[in-house]
Parts: C-alpha cells; structure tokens; sequence
C-alpha cells in the first residue's frame, strides 16, 4: 500500500483541488491511502475531506509541517510513504510513477520529483510566475548537490523513514535536514523527473520574504557554530546581493520561460529577492531575532502578515 501524507494549515480551496487530483490518479496496482494532517487551521477541513472517501483527517497540535508529516507517518499504513502539500497538484502519473520506481528496482529507498510552477495564464506569467519557474523548487540539483529534496514531492520506502527517524521541528529546514541525515546513514535520494507535481506560484512578495525569512534564518543558526562565522557570513551576504548577474544565462537558456517579457520578468524577481535576502543576512548579523523569523509556520506562532496571510512556507 501507497500511504500519501499531506500537511495542512488554512487553505482547505487548495487542498481540495489537491485531493481531487489524487482521486483521479490512475494505472496503479497497489491500493492508496490518503491522510490528511491539519496542523491548527481556523477551521479544519471536515467538510472538504468527507468527500473524498480514501481520506482520513488527523490533527497535529505541534506547530510545523514537520510534526504534522510525522503524526501523518505514525498513522499510515502502507510500506511506501508518499509526501505532496495541501497546494500541490499531483500530476496525472504520479502515484503509478512511484509505486513503478520502488517496484522496478528494490535497492531504490527514496525518490524527489519534479516540481512545476502552475501558472495561471500560461501566455502571459506574473512577476513571481517567471521568476519561481527558473529559480524555485529546483529538486534536480538540491538532490544532485545537497542530498535533499523538498517534502512537497517526496517518497520513500515505510522502513528508511523508520531508520532515519522523523522530520524536525520549526527550527529547521525539515526537508534539507532529513535528507542529509538519511544520505549519512546510506539512504540515497533518487531524482524522478516523470514524477510531478505543481505549485503555484506565491502570489505576493510578501509571501515569498516570509519564506525566505524562514530560510535565512536556519542557514544563520547552522553557521553560528562555525569559529569565525560573522566575516564569512557578511561576505555570503553581498555575494547574494550581487548575484543576479550571474543568473543571465540561466534565465536566458531556461526551457520553462517563453518569451522576452517572461524573462525580463525573471530577472527582475531574482534582484527583488536577492536583494532581500542580503537585507535579511545582514539584520540578523547585526542582532535581529532568527527565532522569529523562523517560526513561520503556525498562525499561532505570529500576527497576521498584510495580506492576511501566515502559513506560507
């Protein structure tokens, strides 16, 4: 059995878009289970969920789609551990792909796929939408260069989950931090390109510095440790500041951009957000609080942004 575990916290439209993609997977041999954690939404997704008969609803009290993965494993049943978020679609094969990958060859332990930027108007791409299709969710190389993919599109067999141990917590990158620890023990990460699912793009850039808020933040706890962290950390931040010149060409060759204007577009986000992201490297050098900017998770954990949203990652 295919277990699949979806994280949730206060966007019960997308997941049941995400559901219903679920639903409509087709050629697998295996039976699927689907489990949804709600990890503190204003109102849980009783009714979203009670529609699709496959799905069980659990609650997760502990702030962080890490804790909620993990209340989603200790409930499952299946040998096969399949992770897609609440805003994801899963790809018509995406299901068949997975339970193809771990049956073909037995000394696969865990796959990342592919995923794609949605895009509403295909034809005509948002700032964010040109830029998230270059630079967001690149799975291929996190993989090929980290040893980690992200959980929005992950699977493993139910036993390396068990000898790995669970997700982390708020205070990490849960995704980076429990590939890493697998790829020390001998679990390597697979990348699947034909197994995909698709994000939207976030539709503020206030969303997108509270992710990158987020990650800062636990790049700075890592390089805390090190002696000499502070030169190294400046000099890390002005190299972010003038990276955008270097991302030209990526922009320029990228297959997933069509078009002059998708691409102006482009590099114009890569500017706005490095460009933040130094400003973000530089505050916490000089004294900001990373815990607060890591605890983005949970709306229980912080006000309400602007846009009236807290639960983007």
């Amino acid at each position: 059995m295919i277990s699949v575990i979806i994280p949730h916290l206060d966007q019960a439209e997308a997941l049941r878009v995400c559901l219903t993609s679920l639903a409509s997977q087709t050629g697998t041999q295996q039976a699927a289970e689907i489990i949804v954690v709600d990890n503190g939404s204003k109102a849980p997704p009783f009714e979203i969920c009670s529609k699709f008969p496959a799905v069980a609803l659990l609650s997760e009290p502990v702030p962080g789609p890490g804790p909620a993965r993990n209340r989603g494993v200790a409930h499952a049943s299946g040998d096969i551990l399949a992770f897609i978020d609440a805003d994801c679609v899963a790809g018509k094969g995406w299901l068949s792909e997975i339970e193809h990958r771990f049956t073909a060859d037995a000394e696969t332990d865990v796959l990342g796929g592919d995923v794609r930027i949605a895009c509403e108007n295909p034809g005509r791409l948002t700032l964010l939408e040109a830029y998230e299709s270059v630079f967001a969710y690149r799975m291929k190389e996190y993989i090929a260069k980290q040893g980690f993919t992200g959980t929005g599109n992950l699977a493993m067999r139910a036993k390396v989950f068990g000898a790995v141990g669970p997700f982390g917590g708020i205070d990490v990158a849960e995704d980076r931090d429990w590939g890493q620890r697998a790829l020390r023990q001998g679990f390597r990460t697979h990348y699947c390109p034909t197994m995909v699912v698709y994000h939207p793009a976030r539709r503020t850039l206030g969303e997108l510095a509270r992710k990158w808020d987020r990650h800062t933040a636990h790049d700075f706890a890592r390089i805390q440790a090190r002696r000499g962290w502070w030169p190294l950390w400046i000099l890390r931040a002005g190299a972010v500041a003038v990276s955008p010149a270097a991302e030209v060409i990526r922009i320029g060759r990228s297959d997933r951009l069509k078009g002059l204007r998708a691409r102006a577009l482009a590099f114009a986000g890569v500017v706005l957000v490095r460009s933040y992201r130094a400003w973000i490297m530089l505050a916490l050098a000089f004294g900001a609080d990373a815990a607060s900017l890591s605890g983005r998770w949970n709306r229980e954990m912080l006000p309400l942004g602007p846009d009236g949203d807290a639960s983007s990652r």
